[in-house]
Order: structure tokens, then sequence, then C-alpha cells
């Protein structure tokens, strides 16, 4: 699990692609510490699992299903990502419950200053912006985000001075996508309520 407060930007330094899937070698620091086999990092908002670990790098693994509905695909030698080691459970909770599996991918379509803050829009699939509310959050490229428009297509969302510099946004031009994660919460009430035996009497049988 992780939290959306990026640790760092890293760089990836080698890719091995194969037609569905492929593996990275990533450039970092901060994430390194501590860093063991087997661990999880999110790299761009996509939980990867490591499998090597260098002086200054780490291996992980791309598999079919994250190399088709992530952009992860798209990356190339010298490509920043966003960075986040798994949280620790004695650790402060920062950002908002990100679990690194991303549900689709985002399209950037305005992005404009005003005064210290920066507003993006993107766009969504309405499969996804039905998990999206107001003051609600949302993951991008793995950085926890507060949602302040919603529409049927696409949402804004407005980065302060700190985290427009500390992540990989400022590289991010019009037109680029963005890997998307929607509230876990939301995902987990919408299970909930279709579920069939999800009737009146059955509320009222049970205090409702």
């Amino acid at each position: 699990m992780f939290t959306g407060m990026i640790e760092e930007i890293g760089t990836i330094e080698r890719v091995q692609k194969q037609r569905q899937s492929m593996t990275l070698q990533i450039q970092g620091n901060k994430v390194l510490e501590h860093l063991q086999l087997g661990d999880s990092v999110a790299v761009n908002g996509v939980c990867l699992t490591v499998t090597e670990i260098g002086a200054t790098y780490f291996l992980a693994d791309v598999m079919p299903e994250t190399f088709h509905s992530t952009s992860l695909a798209t990356v190339k030698r010298g490509t920043h990502v966003n960075l986040e080691r798994a949280m620790l459970n004695n650790g402060r909770f920062g950002g908002h419950i990100v679990s690194g599996h991303v549900d689709g991918v985002a399209k950037i379509l305005r992005k404009r200053q005003l005064e210290n803050a920066v507003y993006i829009d993107l766009q969504l699939p309405q499969t996804l912006t039905k998990y999206c509310v107001p003051k609600g959050s949302i993951a991008v490229d793995g950085t926890s985000l507060t949602i302040f428009n919603v529409t049927a297509t696409s949402v804004t969302i407005s980065l302060i001075p700190h985290t427009y510099a500390s992540t990989i946004f400022k590289e991010k031009p019009v037109g680029t996508a963005v890997n998307i994660e929607t509230d876990l919460l939301a995902k987990y009430i919408e299970k909930f309520v279709q579920r069939p035996s999800l009737t009146p009497s059955f509320l009222a049988q049970h205090g409702y």
C-alpha cells in the first residue's frame, strides 16, 4: 500500500522490452534506502516488485496486464518517473489510500497557472469519472491529489508549487498520458451496494 506522496524522481536507465512485457532498470537514491528484494515500489503509480538491487538502481518486471493498461509501455531510456516505496505501518499517512493498481490512463487536456497553483484538466473515461467527486482524492502518476471539478469525461486537479516541482508533472505537456487510480473505497462501496442481497428487507433485518 502507498500514500501517493512521491519520494523522489527516478530515471529509466534501461528497458528490456518483449512483445507484451518488459524489465525496467530504474535509477534512484532515496527509494534504495533499506530496499530489499521482493519489496514494492510505485513507479508512476504502478506497483512493481523489486527483483534486483544495485548501488544506484533497482530492477522490476512489467507483466502483460500492466503493459497494456498503464503508460509504462511508453517509457524509454532517460524517462523520468515518480517513485514511492510501500508505506511503513509506523509512519505518517500523508496522502490517501493508494494500492498501486492503476485503473486506466488519462490524457492531459490543459495546464494553467493561477496564483501559486497549477491547474490541470484530465480527460478520463466515464467508467472512471463515476468514482470522482469534488474535494475527493485521486492518484495521478502515483501522486495523491485533490479533485476540484468533475464532468462526465474529465476532472480538474490542482498542484501546489512543492508538488509541481518535486514530481514529473512539470515535464508533462498537454496531450501526455498519465496513470490514474481512483478512490479505492468508492469502488468497494459500489461493489457492495450492487450485491443482489442488499435489499430493503435485508437492511431492515440488520437494523438499518
